[in-house]
């Protein structure tokens, strides 16, 4: 019988081999080091029509052994400035919480991590996550007081990470 860590390398051999071939708009994945399935590098593109437009961001995205039935974690190494992404660069969204219900009660169980997220789904989330952000629950307090109080230096702040993240190509 196959541990749940052999499992776990198998799917994610597969949703990196699914995104090679159907490659999906606005992000690209790999592998850090070939050696180590459970730790990609993602470069999430600005979505369109957002203050992030144009920027490519890039994050680490770690699985954990039992994955899919634990969230991996995921941690821009890009500079950003957005009220779900704590200043360390960690993304704080529902879908990357354990599942089950919220101790806090501020999410329900179904807006949690379940299984059926796949790689593609999560950066999804992230990309949408940066489209509009949640402020009623910021993960950076900061970036959330000025999206909420002083858009205008929320938005020079983000404009420079965008002009920075160019500069890096």
């Amino acid at each position: 019988m196959a541990t749940t860590a052999s499992q776990a390398s198998l799917l994610l051999q597969k949703q990196l081999k699914d995104l090679a071939k159907n490659p999906v708009d606005g992000f690209s994945a790999g592998l850090v080091d070939d050696s180590n399935v459970f730790e990609w590098q993602v470069t999430i593109i600005g979505p369109p029509d957002t203050l992030y437009d144009g920027g490519y961001f890039n994050a680490i995205m770690t699985f954990p052994q039992n994955y899919p039935n634990s969230p991996p974690s995921v941690r821009f190494t890009s500079e950003m400035w957005h009220p779900n992404v704590y200043p360390d660069g960690r993304v704080c969204i529902s879908i990357l919480h354990p599942p089950g219900e919220d101790p806090n009660g501020y999410e329900l169980a179904s807006e949690r991590w379940t299984p059926v997220h796949t790689v593609e789904s999560i950066v999804l989330s992230i990309i949408s996550m940066l489209s509009s952000p949640n402020d009623e629950s910021p993960a950076n307090i900061e970036a959330a007081k000025d999206w909420r109080e002083k858009r205008d230096d929320f938005k020079k702040k983000v404009r420079r990470i965008v002009r920075k993240s160019q500069e890096m190509l």
